[in-house]
Parts: structure tokens; sequence; C-alpha cells
């Protein structure tokens, strides 16, 4: 019968610990498993995770190219026929197209970033549109179907 005062842990599921430089009897004494000299037998040791050993490290040797402007503003697109499917759904009340709304519908990933409204497919929707940008393709297929459009400006 079993009582907590004789559980033991089923058997092979606990190792002993490898204890090391504990004299040349343990199997582990001597160098310690460390092997010979370098850096690597020394203690305060740490291995950066980009040193290559002295050789000249990958980001040095490769040549660099271009940058990244980082006053430049990243549109998020949407598409007529998107807004077309997403007005023949039903899921518009009001007939207006925000990014609340489009966000809800999952057709922009953030509602707080700016997004630009193209002009790819058919579109015959009368409804009022805000984006931040539009294409002029995208301009004239939402007038000619009677729709508005509204820049957000920020």
């Amino acid at each position: 019968m079993d009582i907590l005062s004789n559980l033991t842990p089923a058997k092979g599921s606990v190792k002993k610990r490898k204890r090391i430089g504990r004299g040349e009897g343990s199997g582990h004494g001597g160098q310690s498993t460390r092997g010979m000299n370098g850096a690597r037998s020394r203690s305060g040791y740490k291995n950066r995770a980009w040193f290559e050993g002295g050789q000249m490290p990958l980001q040095r040797r490769v040549p660099k190219r271009g940058f990244k402007n980082i006053f430049k503003t990243y549109f998020q697109v949407i598409n007529l026929d998107s807004l077309q499917k997403l007005s023949d759904s039903g899921k518009i009340e009001d007939g207006k197209i925000n990014a609340v709304v489009l966000y809800e519908n999952g057709l922009i990933s953030k509602a707080n970033s700016p997004y630009k409204i193209l002009g790819r497919g058919e579109y015959s929707a009368k409804l009022t549109i805000e984006a931040h940008k539009f294409s002029k393709s995208a301009q004239e297929k939402i007038e000619a179907a009677g729709g508005s459009i509204k820049e957000i400006k920020d």
C-alpha cells in the first residue's frame, strides 16, 4: 500500500545529475568536461549569439544596400471589388464605409493606421466612403456609381 512517507518516483524517471570537478574517479574531474585551453575553458565565458570565433561576422561581410525611410507612410490597401462584396452582404448600415466598418469586417488589420482605396473590380454601390487616399480610378468608379468620397486628413 502507498502512503506518503514511502512514495518514490517511477523507475527510470529521475536521472542523477552530473557532478563536475569532483575528482578523477567521477569521470568528470581534471578539466571538468570543458576541454583544453581557450575562452570556453575559463570561468565567466559568455558566447554572444553573433560571435563567429573571431572570423569576420556575417553582418559585416555582407554589403549594405539601401535604407528604410522612417518618414514614409505605409497604406493598407482595399480594392473596390472587396467593398462591393461587403455592400452585397448587407453588413453596411447607414450607407457609410469607414475605418471601423472595414476593421470589423477584416478588410484592414489596424483600425488606426492609414488605408487607401484602389480601383480593381466592378463597383455599383451608392455609398459614402471615408479613406486617407483614393486612386484616380477608384474615385471615378465610386462617383460614376452615385457614391461619394471623403478624404480623412490626419
